[in-house]
């Protein structure tokens, strides 16, 4: 199973960016299809980004022109930029690495607090 380690999390102001980065253990990195989550207090775990083993994204309407995932094989690596954060983007943020065949590996999460 891949270990993965979310880092980059923290406390920003509304209408701010940070990047998040999931590093991950996996020697075949590339062919994983990475994800990013987000789970806020009482509600239910959710997928808002996401890229393929060929570099294609997709993302939740609710983060759709603010969020970019990408990934850096090189480094074993996928980030997420969050840019014009608000306060609903308030959550506990996870990767997500899938790949046919195999269990899926979940990171341990990092914070990001959205508040002025």
């Amino acid at each position: 199973q891949v270990q993965l380690v979310e880092s980059g999390g923290g406390l920003v102001q509304p209408g701010g960016s940070l990047r998040l980065s999931c590093a991950a253990s996996a020697n075949l990195f590339s062919i994983y299809t990475m994800g990013w989550y987000r789970q806020a207090p009482g509600k239910q775990r959710d997928l808002i980004a996401a890229i393929t083993r060929g570099g294609s994204t997709n993302y939740a309407d609710s983060v759709k022109g603010r969020f970019i995932i990408s990934r850096d094989n090189a480094k074993n690596t996928v980030y997420l930029q969050m840019n014009s954060l608000k306060p609903e983007d308030t959550a506990v943020y996870y990767c997500k690495a899938d790949r046919v065949g195999v269990p899926s590996s979940w990171g341990q999460g990092t914070q990001v607090t959205v508040s002025s």
